[in-house]
């Protein structure tokens, strides 16, 4: 699935759960992984105070 991420850790991954799609948002802080919330859609990204113009797609190692 697709992943973005904001300039200060958060991440957005779309995902299937319980066979919708939504929006998982989360934070890595180290070793742990800190779950923020799922969203239904992108207008739903403001919030969790997530600015689309900030998000990225990480890219692939080579």
């Amino acid at each position: 699935m697709a992943v973005w991420r904001t300039p200060d850790g958060v991440q957005v991954e779309a995902i299937v759960l319980d066979d919708r799609p939504v929006l998982r948002i989360s934070r890595q802080v180290g070793d742990q992984t800190y779950l923020y919330g799922y969203c239904a859609s992108v207008d739903d990204l403001a919030e969790h105070g997530i600015d689309l113009a900030q998000l990225t797609e990480p890219r692939p190692a080579s």
